[in-house]
C-alpha cells in the first residue's frame, strides 16, 4: 500500500498518472496548499520541502520499513523502479527516459511554473517579467516539439515517466501563452496522452478533490506566495 499526499497541481497529476496506469493499490491524503496544510509537522516529517506530492510506501521491494519520498521526479523514478515499469531496462533507453525527466524538473517545470505566476497570479503585472517567461516557455515546446517529431513519446515508442512528468504541464498551455497548433508534433502526442483511460481517471480524481481550483482569496496568496524560511517556521509552530 502506497500512501499519496496530494494536491492536483501539474506536478501532483504526475503521481496519479502514474499510479492509475500501474494499478499499484494506494491511498490517498489531500494537502490542501491553499489552506497551508503542506506546513502540518506530520507531513513535513515526510516532505521537509513542505511541498507535495510525497509518498510513503509501507510495502518496498525487499520489505523492511515504509520508504517515504518527496520530489515528483524521484517518486516517479521510484514507483518505475519498484513496479519494472514505464521505464527502459536497458542502459540507453534509461539514459533517454531520465534526461527528458531531468528536462522537466529542472526546465519545462519550472519556467512554465514562473509563466503561470506573472501573467495569472502576480498583483502587479510586470511586461518584462511575463514576456520572459512565456518567451522561455515557447522555446521549451518547441524542443519538445522537434524532439517528438519522429518518435511516438518522449524517451522513444513507448509511454514512460518522462511522458507523465512532462505532459501535467503542457495541459494548461493556454495559460502559459500557448497554443498547441503552433506545435503539432507536441499536439498529436498531446492528444494521444490525453486519450489514455488512466490519464481520464488521474484527472478526475483531481477534480474530485479540489472542485474548485485556483486562488480565491489574499491569505491564499500569501500562504503560496509569502513563503520565507522566517515564515514558514511560524506556519510549522502555529
Amino acid at each position: 500500500m502506497i500512501d499519496l499526499h496530494y494536491w492536483p497541481t501539474p506536478n501532483g497529476h504526475k503521481v496519479t498518472l502514474f499510479l492509475e496506469e500501474t494499478g499499484l493499490e494506494y491511498r490517498l491524503f489531500p494537502v490542501n496548499i491553499g489552506k497551508g496544510e503542506q506546513f502540518d509537522p506530520d507531513f513535513l516529517k515526510i516532505a521537509p520541502n513542505n511541498r507535495m506530492p510525497a509518498i510513503v510506501d509501507h510495502a518496498p521491494a525487499g520489505g523492511g520499513d515504509p520508504i517515504s519520498l518527496f520530489e515528483s521526479g524521484a517518486i516517479l523514478l521510484y514507483l518505475a523502479e519498484k513496479s519494472g515499469r514505464f521505464i527502459a531496462g536497458d542502459p540507453v533507453g534509461r539514459a533517454e527516459t531520465l534526461q527528458w525527466l531531468f528536462w522537466q524538473m529542472g526546465g519545462l517545470g519550472p519556467m512554465a511554473g514562473q509563466n503561470h505566476h506573472f501573467r495569472n497570479y502576480a498583483p502587479e503585472k510586470l511586461p518584462y517579467a511575463i514576456t520572459r517567461y512565456v518567451n522561455e516557455t515557447n522555446r521549451l515546446y518547441g524542443v519538445l516539439n522537434r524532439r517528438l517529431a519522429d518518435r511516438g513519446f518522449v524517451a522513444g515508442e513507448e509511454y514512460s515517466i518522462a511522458d507523465m512528468a512532462i505532459y501535467p504541464w503542457i495541459v494548461p498551455h493556454e495559460a502559459q501563452g500557448q497554443s498547441l497548433e503552433d506545435f503539432p508534433h507536441v499536439k498529436r502526442w498531446f492528444d494521444t496522452i490525453a486519450a489514455r483511460p488512466a490519464t481520464t481517471r488521474a484527472y478526475e480524481l483531481g477534480k474530485k478533490v479540489n472542485p474548485t481550483p485556483g486562488i480565491r482569496s489574499e491569505e491564499e496568496r500569501k500562504i503560496l506566495f509569502g513563503q520565507t524560511a522566517a515564515a514558514t517556521e511560524e506556519r510549522k509552530a502555529g
